[in-house]
């Protein structure tokens, strides 16, 4: 007896992502500038939408986040010579391009410029084809619950909320794969609460001006930092949904949630409205507008970072040093002080020469493992190292000298009692200037420069020192 075909359903079934929002987002981040014609293609049909995108989008699936129970599904099957049929509602120029890598199905049935195999139309495809309880069926959306119900058998795969339950009641489950676990960890990593330590910045302000034991100014601040974080969470997502393809080949971000696949690309996308309306909801009811402006500048600022300027050499680094800048005039502005001349341009700098260290560790790590051709999503080579780091030590350098002209200045002298105690800050930061370069250029920076400085033992202790000068000169 010949057994009945096995039909494999491919966005969140057999890969644990979705083609249509990958491609489409790829498209913004290659063409930002085209980003309305999707619009206007999926007016003429989700069929024409995504022959649009596949014809101009180009994914590498041998970095897809694939499901290995799914794998492991299809070949046992295979061994008792069952047909495998891959119908998708993704385009077939994809579903072509990930049977021909995989080499486990025998037919491939997908979304084409006339047909948007989805639902309704692949439970139709599927019956013409085998007939009313002729195949078994292996699904994951409420878009399958059709197909399921003409299928001999029902595998659902990691289901969409609500869809194992209405899919039991049609009494046809065969199995039921749950490898893809959406826990609380897996959105903790994804909104980077770690990277929210940059936020800190916010409090800068607050220490310049020796305002840090003034309660309003405080509790202020503090509200500054937690709508910068949950504004800097949603880029932190739109940003990994714009590296998908990126991060796939990234040593380290392809464990990211996004890029693996643990945490579906819906969900990152339904949360980004929620967290940017939780901000600036409370940036405009709680904050000064001109907080709420900073704020409004930062996420257009680390958006068009995110979609284009970070493929652009030098206009990046600078991009991410005004990214730290605009942090510490979020905290002028929440904390209703006034920014100086001397604060602006000491950030600059020494933000600047911060960025170039993170660039400076990602083409190190690049050229140790031998790749020498432009970085992927960047616009730096591997042999660009020795001109970055001359670039990052001298921007560094000049911001001692910004603090040594600070400290001659006649307000200055005006705000301390003792003012000439400051200039033995100079030296403490040269040191730890010197230190940080010293480190990335041996290969022992490996997280974001801002973050190693409030996490390492000698930067801290730095800092409190720098600290405790700066007091002493009160």
């Amino acid at each position: 007896m010949i057994s009945s075909p096995l039909v494999i359903d491919l966005d969140g079934t057999l890969i644990r992502t979705d083609l249509l929002y990958q491609s489409l987002f790829s498209f913004i981040k290659q063409s930002p500038f085209q980003c309305l014609w999707p619009l206007f293609w999926f007016f003429r049909g989700k069929a024409q939408l995504k022959t649009e995108l596949a014809r101009r989008i180009i994914i590498d699936v041998s970095v897809l986040p694939y499901d290995q129970e799914v794998i492991a599904l299809i070949e046992s099957e295979r061994d008792k010579k069952r047909q495998i049929i891959l119908a998708t509602a993704s385009h077939k120029i994809y579903a072509d391009q990930i049977a021909g890598h995989l080499n486990l199905f025998d037919r491939v049935l997908a979304t084409d410029e006339h047909c948007n195999l989805s639902s309704h139309a692949k439970r139709d495809c599927l019956v013409k084809e085998f007939g009313e309880g002729g195949f078994d069926y292996a699904g994951n959306s409420h878009a399958d619950l059709l197909v399921w119900a003409a299928a001999a058998k029902a595998y659902i795969v990691n289901p969409e909320k609500g869809v194992e339950r209405r899919a039991v009641k049609k009494g046809n489950v065969e199995r039921v794969i749950k490898s893809n676990v959406n826990s609380f960890g897996l959105w903790l990593k994804a909104l980077r609460p770690h990277q929210w330590l940059k936020n800190l910045l916010i409090f800068v302000p607050l220490l310049a001006a020796h305002e840090l034991i003034n309660v309003a100014a405080l509790l202020s601040g503090l509200l500054a930092f937690v709508l910068f974080a949950l504004c800097a969470s949603s880029v932190y997502l739109i940003n990994d949904i714009l590296d998908l393809e990126d991060d796939r080949h990234h040593p380290t971000k392809r464990g990211r949630p996004l890029a693996s696949g643990r945490l579906p690309i819906t969900r990152a996308i339904m949360a980004v409205p929620l967290l940017l309306f939780a901000s600036f909801a409370g940036a405009l009811i709680f904050m000064p507008w001109q907080f709420t402006l900073i704020l409004g500048i930062y996420y257009i600022a680390t958006l068009a970072y995110s979609i284009f300027l970070k493929r652009v050499t030098a206009a990046d680094i600078i991009a991410l040093s005004l990214l730290y800048t605009i942090r510490i005039l979020a905290g002028v502005y929440a904390c209703s002080l006034k920014p100086t001349f001397w604060m602006l341009a000491f950030s600059m700098f020494i933000f600047l020469s911060l960025a170039l260290v993170k660039r400076y560790s990602e083409l190190r790590e690049a050229r140790c493992n031998g790749n020498n051709e432009k970085t992927k999503g960047r616009g730096y080579y591997p042999a660009d190292l020795e001109m970055i780091s001359s670039l990052g030590a001298a921007s560094g350098y000049l911001s001692v000298m910004v603090l040594a002209l600070y400290i001659q200045d006649q307000s200055t002298v005006a705000m301390y009692r003792h003012p000439q105690i400051i200039w033995s800050a100079c030296p403490i930061l040269l040191f730890w200037i010197t230190r940080l370069w010293l480190l990335t250029n041996r290969g022992e920076m490996h997280d974001d420069p801002v973050i190693f400085a409030v996490t390492d033992k000698v930067s801290l202790f730095s800092g409190l020192i720098f600290v405790i000068i700066f007091w002493l000169a009160i």
